[in-house]
């Protein structure tokens, strides 16, 4: 038998979290060998029902080391074995059922479900299961998906460039066309499947003409076919759309929403997308956002172009996911009365309940983007007659591209955990997006991808925790962070107590880590224009994107106040508003987000502000090295490419944040002429 974390099978990378890791305890594996070798099956008629089998044969070859035997549901013999049963009434559409039962003299594991994608999703729980050591004796667990859509969206261009993307290019195409790279779509549809996602959008929201004509009869057999293999794993397809279609494609002299003969190519449009995909998604759209056509242009406004868009895809089921990042891209950097940060409330609050119940509107997670820290979007408690979508990033732009280590569930957690507070204590956010607080016909969460052609999928091994990690809370809002990770790390590398230990130490510490050697104190923006990689403090400050610190020999930070700034603290409910709007009671964490303040002003730590700043860099930097020592630790204990490749990216993480370190504690020096207290060095 081979020690767990020792394995020597190749391209383990690829195989992520579905590792072919035999169980090490000899009485677990019999345990589990007993009730999973004989499996009772249903008639199965479809490919998904296959997939189940499939899948269910995998976890018996890989981790029993044993071959798997089917028996149909006639057979009343007591042997022990594992019952797939099918049956209306119960739970949720995608939820199981699994509990040990016992039969007269034999053993039954019961997994049950409405439907075989909730089979599906059973048996990958198995998998966490057994790999967690959990026998089966005993076992009575129920498991329904929290929020209803479950969404990945790719950023991936029909040229085989992926926009903000750090794992390589595109799985779909090449060269402006499909690139019918089959084989690696199933295995991701599986490892989507595997943490409970239901829905992928294939193509960037920023639509190239190239990919405006995915709805054309010339391309959509093409994308019927990466569908078909989707479907199988209970995965719908979307599309994202260009607003301006009809004029790009159609031959049209107007996109206006409410031309009649712009509604009816878009009807026909969809009769044809549906006509070749009977189960298609819908549309996801980024209008009048950063130079992108929409309803703006024709003096209409956003519950026009999304109810247009709607109304042609109602009868077929079909959803319009709307995203909500709309400010003005072209502010003039003098102009303190325009906040970037107040625009997708300002733009969204006036139409509340105006739009059709298939769209729904999609919200980043905080109000500007994709930030180190943030505070949550106040449109999440503010919008209550609108169906809603929340938006993260799996991609780390901002947080070290996938080559410093960053992992984002603690970051997550603290947005769907943010008491809005807006029907009492008690409104979080994940609560809102549920559809829990205001009974919406329709909602979920969606992300942005951290995948590509990379051989690791996500370019940093230790990055799959996050596309992991993602999966798994937005299924159950309520795990911990640190049972994400340990769920991660044994399905990964084992459950070896050195590894398991040393690995969620690191993720779980690497969030903070990164915060304080890059942007603490909520002040976001010092990055290198355009790449998003590295220290430029200035890089945005005097641009036209409104992504300013204003950080003076005086002060820094960006005053949001009611009283003397912007006012976006009124954004939220009164609670909160009061809370952002004081020194007083304004979290250390989100200080410079919504307030100026001199160097000098205490913190509530009892530190200054500038003091702050040398500090959380030069803890940060040092913090990065132990991170970079801690895994070499694991030597031995991980096979030699996983750690190689591991090593060479927190090699690069540790030197990164020197880097970080003196360019930020430098300029802050220049800036305020204040030494650090402890007299380490300062570059002038």
């Amino acid at each position: 038998m081979k020690p767990a974390g020792s394995v020597v099978e190749p391209n383990l990378s690829y195989r992520a979290w579905l590792q072919a890791v035999p169980l090490e305890q000899e009485e677990l594996r019999s345990s589990w060998a007993r009730v999973l070798q004989t499996a009772e099956v249903p008639d199965f008629h479809s490919p998904t029902g296959a997939a189940v089998l499939t899948e269910w044969a995998t976890l018996c070859r890989e981790l029993l080391e044993t071959e798997g035997r089917v028996v149909s549901s006639a057979d009343t013999s007591p042997a022990p074995r594992l019952r797939l049963v099918v049956r209306e009434g119960i739970l949720h559409e995608e939820g199981f059922r699994i509990r040990h039962l016992r039969e007269g003299a034999g053993d039954v594991l019961e997994l049950a479900a409405r439907s075989e994608v909730g089979l599906l999703y059973g048996v990958f729980h198995l998998r966490r299961l057994m790999t967690d050591g959990v026998r089966p004796e005993g076992i009575d667990l129920m498991e329904e998906p929290r929020n209803r859509l479950r969404m990945i969206n790719h950023w991936d261009n029909a040229d085989g460039s992926v926009e903000r993307g750090y794992a390589g290019p595109s799985i779909f195409y090449e060269n402006g066309n499909f690139a019918h790279r089959f084989e690696r779509l199933r295995d991701y549809a599986r490892l989507l499947a595997s943490v409970g996602i239901n829905a992928v959008s294939i193509n960037n929201v920023n639509v190239h003409e190239n990919e405006t004509q995915f709805v054309t009869e010339e391309k959509l057999p093409e994308v019927a076919r990466v569908a078909e293999l989707f479907r199988v794993y209970g995965i719908r397809l979307f599309l994202a759309v260009n607003f301006a279609a009809p004029l790009q494609i159609g031959g049209l002299s107007t996109a206006d929403p409410l031309d009649e003969g712009v509604r009816r190519w878009w009807q026909e449009t969809a009769e044809v997308v549906y006509r070749r995909i009977p189960d298609f998604g819908g549309f996801l759209v980024k209008a009048d956002s950063e130079h992108r056509p929409g309803p703006f242009a024709y003096g209409r406004n956003h519950a026009d172009g999304a109810n247009m868009l709607a109304d042609a895809l109602a009868p077929y089921g079909g959803l319009v996911i709307w995203r909500c990042f709309v400010y003005n891209c072209m502010q003039d950097w003098r102009d303190r009365s325009t906040d970037r940060a107040k625009a997708a409330f300002d733009h969204f609050m006036p139409l509340d309940g105006s739009f059709r119940e298939n769209v729904l509107l999609q919200i980043k997670n905080g109000p500007m983007d994709f930030q180190v820290r943030e505070p949550a979007s106040p449109l999440f408690g503010g919008m209550k007659r609108t169906n809603q979508v929340l938006e993260f990033q799996i991609a780390q732009e901002y947080t070290g591209q996938q080559r410093h280590v960053c992992y984002l569930v603690p970051q997550w957690k603290e947005v769907l955990d943010f008491d809005t507070q807006v029907e009492g204590v008690g409104s979080p956010v994940k609560a809102i997006i549920s559809g829990f607080v205001y009974s919406m016909k329709m909602s979920g969460i969606s992300a942005v991808s951290n995948i590509g052609m990379d051989d690791t999928w996500t370019g940093h091994v230790l990055a799959q925790a996050n596309l992991y990690g993602y999966g798994r809370l937005i299924w159950n809002p309520e795990l911990t962070a640190r049972a994400i990770a340990e769920e991660w790390v044994q399905l990964t590398f084992g459950s070896h107590p050195k590894t398991l230990d040393t690995l969620c130490r690191i993720l779980l510490d690497s969030w903070p880590i990164y915060e304080s050697y890059t942007a603490p104190l909520g002040v976001g923006w010092m990055v290198t224009p355009h790449t998003h990689y590295g220290p430029d403090v200035d890089g945005y400050e005097y641009s036209r994107w409104g992504t300013y610190h204003f950080a003076d020999r005086d002060g820094i930070g960006v005053d949001r106040t009611q009283a003397t700034g912007s006012g976006f603290t009124t954004q939220y409910g009164s609670d909160n508003a009061s809370r952002y709007e004081s020194l007083a009671t304004c979290p250390d964490e989100l200080l410079l987000f919504f307030h100026h303040v001199p160097y000098g002003h205490v913190l509530h730590s009892g530190k200054t502000v500038i003091q702050h700043i040398y500090d959380s860099h030069f803890e940060g930097a040092t913090e990065a090295h132990r991170l970079l020592e801690e895994w070499k630790t694991l030597e031995g204990l991980v096979e030699k490419e996983r750690y190689r490749l591991v090593l060479d990216r927190l090699m690069e993480q540790a030197e990164h944040a020197d880097h970080w370190r003196d360019v930020i504690n430098t300029y802050f020096y220049r800036k305020s002429g204040v030494l650090d207290e402890q007299g380490r060095p300062l570059y002038s």
